[in-house]
């Protein structure tokens, strides 16, 4: 069921992704960083505990990042990594 939602999310935030219209370098970086990742987690799940954690902070920073300028990606974002945590990574 997890990964079901799991899914979800990330078909959501691809599509949310894909409407980021301003991208400056900073913006460019943590959309890509974000699309790696999002691929990553699509795949079987064969990372390390390092590599999860990597992957969190990554996805808190991008949060961060898209907090006041886009609301909506920010809220999709919070829903991933909280079905995350609840998936163990």
């Amino acid at each position: 069921m997890e990964q079901q939602k799991l899914r979800e999310l990330l078909d959501t935030l691809h599509q949310e992704l894909e409407q980021v219209d301003s991208v400056d370098k900073t913006t460019e970086v943590v959309l890509s960083n974000l699309r790696a990742d999002m691929q990553r987690l699509l795949d079987e799940k064969t990372g390390t505990a390092n590599e999860d954690e990597s992957l969190m902070e990554r996805m808190k920073e991008a949060l961060d990042h898209f907090e006041e300028g886009h609301p909506k990606l920010s809220l999709t974002l919070q829903l991933l990594l909280e079905s995350l945590a609840k998936m163990g990574f």
